[in-house]
């Protein structure tokens, strides 16, 4: 009698350790950056021309533009004498897209491709935090304004 209490006591504590570490597994989320063969998960910043901030041009207007993939932001700091955002970008080939009926639908930042048709992944444009009401391709650069370019993920279901 006392083994098979012994027996059912010790098996009952490796049940409760077994479910702690499930659950302790579970709480703290999937915070390991390797993928399902243990080789570091692909970052979108692995494509991108620069990962570290940036000046560019020597124009009389200063442009900050935020590009923010993932958890982190890379900013860069424009000189031109370009009047929009996305004349000034694309003066630096910041950025690429294609013309459509509504202006430039920019589907490059940086070096990195957003495609909704492919993933429903798109570049956000804000202006001091605030989504954009116009396309960077009309929005005049204003002194003082900072221009985010957001790698965003449409999640359907």
């Amino acid at each position: 009698m006392k083994k098979t209490l012994k027996t059912l006591i010790s098996m009952l504590l490796v049940l409760v350790l077994a479910l702690c570490m499930f659950s302790c597994n579970k709480e703290g989320g999937d915070t390991d950056d390797t993928s399902a063969d243990g080789a570091p998960a692909p970052s979108l910043w692995d494509s991108a021309t620069y990962k570290e901030n940036k000046e560019f041009g020597s124009g009389a207007k200063t442009l900050t533009l935020e590009v923010k993939m993932e958890d982190k932001i890379v900013t860069f700091t424009i000189k031109t004498d370009k009047e929009t955002v996305g004349a000034a970008l694309l003066e630096h080939g910041l950025i690429a897209g294609k013309e459509s009926q509504y202006g430039l639908y920019i589907k490059n930042v940086n070096g990195v491709t957003a495609d909704f048709d492919v993933d429903q992944s798109y570049w956000a444009f804000y202006v001091n935090g605030e989504y954009a009401m116009s396309g960077a391709d009309t929005t005049e650069i204003n002194e003082g304004d900072v221009y985010r370019l957001e790698y965003t993920k449409q999640q359907i279901g």
